[in-house]
């Protein structure tokens, strides 16, 4: 799942992208105001955490137009201001949730999770393709009821596939949505990570479902054969 940071402190905002990033989640970090309303408003995310006191455009007023124009995206006000006028005024606009600075990472952590929980349907939280199972909330992979222990590039690539199941994923898609780069015909980062996943997913199963599709991409199917 994607997550959009709104923070400007520069320290904090290296501690949680390490922290979510090791539990599977890409995180964006946006330390302007103006910024953050245009990638929250753009860009297809999950959740946002958003800091009050930002540059050049306040939380208070990112969080209204979110409101108009995205009224179901989650957000996680995590915020120094500790008046019950701030809090009220928040949640009176729109916030999700509201934690106050400082904060454990862990009461962070789980207040993601209870958001998307709530904000994401079965259907979209746990992807299925044959007898592999990913919980996009949970953050766990299994394949015929094994566990399966991926890093946190090995999850995204996974679950962009799976969310993909059955469609035919070019190098450049892959390479946008899960590194967000441009794609650069020299890099062979895709294959080394399909690679892996497949030494995870396909190693002890005698139904391959990562296939490649020579000139193409990949493909994340159930079907026997490796697509031509």
């Amino acid at each position: 799942m994607r997550i959009l940071l709104a923070e400007d402190d520069v320290a904090l905002t290296s501690f949680l992208r390490k922290g979510l990033e090791a539990e599977h989640y890409a995180v964006d970090n946006s330390p302007d105001g103006e910024q953050a309303r245009a990638m929250a408003c753009e860009l297809n995310y999950d959740l946002v955490v958003l800091d009050l006191n930002l540059p050049r455009r306040d939380g208070i007023s990112i969080l209204r137009e979110l409101r108009v124009k995205k009224p179901s995206l989650p957000v996680l006000i995590l915020t120094a201001r500790s008046r019950v006028e701030d809090r009220v005024e928040c949640l009176d606009s729109g916030a999700d949730d509201y934690l106050m600075k400082p904060f454990s990472f862990s009461e962070l952590s789980a207040r993601i999770r209870a958001l998307l929980r709530r904000s994401h349907l079965p259907s979209e939280s746990v992807l299925l393709v044959d007898d592999l199972k990913l919980d996009r909330v949970e953050r766990k992979v299994e394949r015929g009821g094994r566990g399966i222990e991926l890093t946190s590039k090995e999850f995204a690539l996974l679950e962009y596939l799976m969310r993909n199941a059955g469609r035919r994923v070019t190098r450049a898609m892959i390479i946008e949505h899960v590194w967000g780069l441009a794609y650069g015909t020299t890099t062979n980062v895709i294959d080394v990570y399909v690679n892996y996943l497949r030494r995870k997913i396909d190693r002890e199963s005698s139904r391959p479902l990562i296939h490649t599709v020579r000139g193409v991409g990949y493909e994340l199917s159930s079907r026997g054969e490796a697509p031509s």
